[in-house]
């Protein structure tokens, strides 16, 4: 996991003690992640999160910041696909009061360098809304490219909602010089 690391970060695969620490970021940060995404604020979520977490199909890391270990948010690789597809999911998200900091562009590189790398994936998608301005940004400065619209995609909070197709090939994360 040394690899996992920038000078203000580092990613590391959440235990059970790590629950009531996430659930209580997560629950601060209800207003800010309403409609974008609905990361586990009770404990029964936290234990599917954790169970999904054993799969091979799945690739969970906390965040945390160096200085003090405190957990930021998540990062995460889903239906991790091997064989001719060499294909999974991307999915984030951060605290609040962590949010546009840096802390996420640092999350996402080592998280191409751990897909792209280590588990030697070909391709990385990540579908966001159409309105989530920050979450396009970060992925544009990764070198993701926009490749469709998918109308009632993906339900969260309840509502089917529309989402645009974004994805990082492998040839194109090495020619940007990782």
């Amino acid at each position: 996991m040394t690899s996992f690391r920038t000078p203000k970060i580092y990613l590391r695969e959440p235990t059970k003690r790590d629950q009531e620490e996430l659930l209580a970021l997560n629950r601060a940060s209800r207003n800010f992640h309403r409609g974008l995404v609905s990361p586990p604020t009770k404990t029964t979520e936290y234990v599917s999160l954790l169970e999904r977490a054993r799969s091979d199909a799945f690739a969970y890391f906390l965040i945390c910041r160096k200085e003090d270990d405190a957990i930021l948010g998540l990062i995460n690789l889903s239906q991790i696909f091997h064989g001719p597809f060499q294909s999974a999911y991307l999915g984030y998200y951060i605290g609040e009061k962590y949010a546009r900091q840096g802390f996420m562009t640092e999350a996402l590189q080592l998280t191409l360098r751990h897909a792209f790398g280590n588990l030697k994936l070909h391709r990385l998608e990540a579908n966001i809304q159409p309105g989530n301005t920050a979450s396009v940004a970060l992925v544009k400065r990764a070198g993701f490219v926009r490749e469709g619209y998918s109308r009632r995609y993906l339900k969260i909070g309840g509502q089917w909602r529309d989402h645009e197709r974004w994805a990082l090939i492998a040839e194109d994360w090495k020619t940007r010089g990782r």
